[in-house]
C-alpha cells in the first residue's frame, strides 16, 4: 500500500521524553519488551502516570488510541499496547485493537535509509468518521507511526494526533517543512514514491529532512542497496546471538 497521507497539520503530538535511555534504564524495560504485559504495565504507571495526566484535556473523551502491535504479539514488545491502554483508560477512550501490524519489521538499531524501506503494513477494521490517536513507545523518523495514519485516513477514520513515550527524532514534528517537499519534488519528481511507496507529501519531517541530504535519485537507489545488505546482516547477527 502506497503511503498517500500522513498526520494532518491540526493533529497534536505529545511525548514524555526525548531518549530512549530515560526507559530503558527502567527495571521492567528489558521484560516489558520481550512481551511481558506485567513489565510493560509497570514501566507506564511509573514513568508516564503524569504525563498522561497532564495531556488528558488534549483529547475529547470518546477517542480510540491504537497502537502498531502484531495480531501474533507474543515475545514481542507489549508497551505499545500497554500504553494505549493506559491512555484509553486515563482519557476515557478506547483502546482499539481491531487495527494490527501485518509484520514486524526490525527497526530496532536500523539506520534513517533502513526504515525508509522497511515500511510496516496494516490490516483491520477502522470506523469511518471515527477519532483516531495513535499511541507508540518509540518513535525516532516517525514512518511506523506515518504508515498507521495513512491506513487509518484511507479507511475514513479521522486522526486527532499521537501519544509516545519516547520521541527521538531530531525534529519532534510530524509534518515536514514545506521548503523540504518542494526541495524533494523540484529534485526528484515523483522519484521518491517510486523507490519508497511514499508520496513525497506524506513524508515526515525527519524523513524528508533526511532525503533532502541526497543530490540525486542515483545517489539515493545506491544507498538503499547498501542498506538493504546492512539489514539482511543485521538481521543474521540477531539470529546468531
Amino acid at each position: 500500500m502506497e503511503r498517500v497521507y500522513s498526520f494532518p497539520p491540526d493533529s497534536q503530538h505529545h511525548h514524555c521524553f526525548t531518549k530512549d535511555t530515560d526507559i530503558k534504564r527502567h527495571g521492567a524495560y528489558q521484560a516489558a519488551k520481550a512481551g511481558d504485559f506485567d513489565a510493560a504495565l509497570e514501566l507506564v504507571e511509573d514513568l508516564a502516570s503524569d504525563f498522561l495526566a497532564g495531556i488528558k484535556s488534549c483529547f475529547p473523551s470518546g477517542m480510540n488510541f491504537v497502537s502498531p502491535y502484531a495480531r501474533e504479539a507474543t515475545g514481542d514488545n507489549a508497551l505499545p499496547l500497554v500504553l494505549s491502554l493506559e491512555c484509553a483508560r486515563k482519557m476515557s477512550g478506547k483502546s482499539d485493537t481491531d487495527v494490527v501490524q501485518v509484520q514486524k519489521v526490525f527497526h530496532t538499531g536500523a539506520d534513517p535509509m533502513e526504515r525508509l524501506m522497511l515500511r510496516p503494513s496494516f490490516e483491520g477494521q477502522v470506523t469511518p468518521g471515527a477519532l483516531y490517536v495513535l499511541v507508540d513507545d518509540v518513535t525516532s523518523m516517525g514512518g511506523t507511526l506515518a504508515e498507521l495514519a495513512n491506513f487509518v485516513l484511507l479507511k475514513g477514520g479521522k486522526i486527532a494526533g499521537s501519544v509516545v513515550l519516547v520521541n527521538a527524532g531530531r525534529s519532534k514534528r510530524f509534518s515536514p517543512v514545506k521548503k523540504h517537499i518542494q526541495l524533494l519534488e523540484d529534485r526528484f519528481g515523483d522519484e521518491i514514491n517510486e523507490i519508497f511507496g511514499i508520496h513525497t507529501t506524506a513524508l515526515t519531517a525527519n524523513e524528508a529532512s533526511y532525503l533532502v541530504g541526497f543530490r540525486s535519485a542515483d545517489e539515493i537507489r545506491n544507498r538503499c542497496l547498501k542498506a538493504e545488505k546492512e539489514t539482511a546482516l543485521r538481521l543474521l547477527s540477531k539470529k546468531d546471538s
